[in-house]
């Protein structure tokens, strides 16, 4: 069922590409994904209007609950800029022939996604095993997906015993509280509710202790950044103040800002992004990030998908699917 979906997706979004509609800026407006219950510091500079001062232009901003969904979009030159999209459908895309590119890291968030179990099972990492033949709900292609794979082959566990559902992390919650999965992969709000009926098998730290990493990032038509560069310079510059803002003085006005604009109350923002890290412009230049580490990790989240049969091939480099000149001229 993995492979059927998630290669069906990408079949349907590298089609779209033959068809790609006009870009939106060229009518004097763009449109910019993002996900709601996901407070990040550039919401505060959505909300003043920084984006637009700087663009000179309207911006349409669209909210999505996957980042299979913004790949999508953007193949069919509905979206321009999508922010925060997840590394695993990103490289799903790019895998399946989209020419798409990462322009910056969005956001790292390893204790900000995982699976969770029902309390009622009580499983957790020292009895993982018993795990094998459950039902689990998780929005494929998506970093949640990624993390899914790696951590039942951490495991060991077959995953052709387990029934898996295809859901958004909202969904996924919803059907863990009502017992019609045994446990349920997600991020942001959706991950935050599926705790409240049971327990995550394993934590931010253990992932990273594994490999896992989690991170989002700013990702273009490579069309859009070929010919509109110095927009993508002057969006990518505000988010990179609004970062700095946050870091210098995460203060309760910045939040109900940021809160607002993800759909959140102030306290179910600060929770959530308490386990949230912006690296600032240096740093995503840096090896740790878009000067190498990146691209070995796309590769990596590739080839798991490969094994895994949720993809049909993976790119021999994912090099070209990133592009910093863009934020290398925000300096």
């Amino acid at each position: 069922m993995i492979k059927k979906t998630v290669t069906g997706f990408v079949a349907g979004a590298v089609m779209a590409i033959s068809g790609q509609a006009a870009m939106a800026d060229g009518h004097g407006e763009i449109t910019v994904a993002y996900f709601l219950e996901w407070p990040m510091p550039m919401m505060a500079a959505k909300a003043s209007g920084e984006y637009e001062k700087a663009l000179g232009k309207k911006i349409n901003w669209v909210s999505f609950e996957t980042g299979t969904a913004m790949s999508a979009a953007m193949a069919s030159g509905d979206v321009q800029i999508s922010v925060s999209q997840g590394v695993p459908p990103f490289v799903v895309a790019a895998s399946g022939g989209q020419d798409i590119q990462v322009v910056d890291v969005a956001v790292s968030y390893s204790e900000n996604d995982g699976c969770v179990v029902h309390a009622d099972l009580e499983i957790d990492k020292d009895s993982a095993g018993e795990l094998a033949g459950k039902k689990v709900a998780v929005p494929l292609g998506t970093a949640a997906h990624y993390g899914f794979l790696r951590t039942m082959d951490h495991f060991g566990i077959d995953l052709s015993t387990l029934s898996v559902v295809d859901m958004a992390p909202p969904e996924g919650a919803a059907a863990l509280s009502q017992k019609a999965v045994d446990f349920a992969c997600g991020y942001g709000g959706g991950l935050s509710r599926m705790k409240e009926y049971g327990n995550v098998i394993l934590t931010g730290p253990e992932k990273e202790e594994l490999g896992i990493l989690v991170f989002d990032v700013t990702s273009v038509p490579a069309a859009y950044a070929a010919e509109n560069g110095e927009e993508l310079t002057k969006f990518l510059k505000v988010t990179a103040a609004a970062n700095a803002a946050w870091a210098a003085d995460p203060n309760d006005e910045l939040l109900a800002a940021i809160a607002e604009q993800a759909g959140m109350d102030l306290e179910a923002a600060r929770s959530s992004i308490a386990t949230m890290a912006f690296p600032s412009v240096d740093e995503q230049l840096s090896g740790k990030w878009l000067g190498g580490n990146a691209q070995t990790y796309m590769k990596g989240v590739a080839d798991v998908f490969v094994n895994a049969g949720s993809i049909d091939s993976a790119l021999d480099s994912y090099e070209g699917a990133v592009n910093t000149a863009p934020l290398m001229a925000t300096k």
